[in-house]
């Protein structure tokens, strides 16, 4: 969340603002967007911040997973959020959404909220994280798909040349990372993908007619009939110890990754668009690897800087390609 800067009011004098209307702004106290059109790097910067929440993402599950049991961790992450993110909404005093916007808020509750996080949890259960690197590797190809399918972006043919040869080689990494073999996560791992772009696309769309932070809070809100109950269920069954670092790992994903990361993750994708903010993500399977190094003891190859080095490169030529 940020001060109201004076873009606001300079963009208040000229344009008159409209009256509210079924939840599309939130008026002075809730829109937390930039005045006016966006800044591409402003909202690259947003983005990056984003993949870098992300990246502690699946550490941090590891923590959690040392003193909570899977499905204990995913509801008690999805009900911290929507704590924090509901009480932001009320003390702004935000306006639930239109009705036209709760088929996409489902999608992006069901894809982000519990799809990715569950899924890849159960993974993380079998999987080492270097393996589970995969699904983000594979992402951003993905979501620029889902992009092009749902909200009819054209990305161009230098685009996706780059999107495919950072994705290639991300992939070739990771699986390099994890000894080639396919583990019994693997159905978790793509079926998390699949839904986790899906979430992305329908998201970055809502983004751009609702400041992002909304687009995560309802989605959590949403989701709070269901994570309740099945917290306390599974909190009922599945043995506990709070530990430092399964506390840490569980506030972790429930504020940063779930919450924060995605607040900042939406910005970016409304101002820079859906395809090159989604190709930032190349990334991230790398930092998740540096991660692991230093809070799980992991051990990375001498290719490492290789990979980073080509993924930057593939980055740079998305971020100039028309999209």
């Amino acid at each position: 969340m940020r001060a109201e800067n004076s873009a606001t009011t300079r963009a208040s004098i000229a344009v008159p603002a409209p009256p509210h209307t079924s939840g599309t702004h939130a008026g002075p106290s809730g829109d937390l967007r930039d005045a006016g059109r966006p800044d591409p790097r402003a909202g690259t910067l947003m983005a990056a911040l984003g993949v870098v929440a992300f990246s502690l993402t699946f550490p941090a599950t590891a923590w959690g997973l040392e003193g909570f049991g899977p499905w204990s961790l995913v509801a008690v992450r999805s009900v911290l959020a929507a704590v924090v993110a509901g009480g932001c909404l009320l003390a702004l005093r935000v306006p639930p959404p239109g009705r036209r916007h709760w088929a996409g808020l489902a999608v992006v509750a069901a894809g982000v909220v519990l799809g990715f996080p569950m899924l890849t949890t159960l993974a993380l259960e079998t999987s080492t994280t270097a393996h589970a690197a995969v699904v983000v590797g594979l992402l951003p190809l993905t979501t620029a798909l889902f992009s092009a399918l749902r909200v009819g972006t054209r990305p161009s043919r230098t685009f996706w040349a780059a999107a495919s040869a950072g994705a290639a080689v991300v992939i070739a990494f990771t699986v390099q990372q994890s000894g080639g073999a396919l583990s019994s996560a693997d159905a978790y791992l793509f079926g998390a993908l699949l839904i986790c772009a899906a979430g992305y696309t329908e998201g970055g769309r809502l983004a751009r007619v609702m400041p992002g932070w909304q687009v995560i809070g309802w989605a959590l809100v949403l989701c709070l009939p269901l994570t309740v109950p099945v917290a306390a269920i599974a909190l009922s069954y599945e043995p506990v110890e709070l530990t430092a670092h399964s506390v840490t790992g569980l506030l972790w994903v429930a504020v940063g990754s779930q919450f924060l990361g995605l607040v900042v993750w939406y910005r970016g994708m409304a101002a820079i668009g859906i395809p090159k903010a989604s190709q930032l993500q190349l990334a991230q399977p790398l930092l998740t690897l540096v991660w692991s190094v230093l809070l799980l003891g992991e051990q990375l190859t001498p290719a490492a800087p290789l990979t980073a080095a080509a993924v930057l490169v593939c980055i740079a030529v998305t971020q100039r390609a028309r999209g």
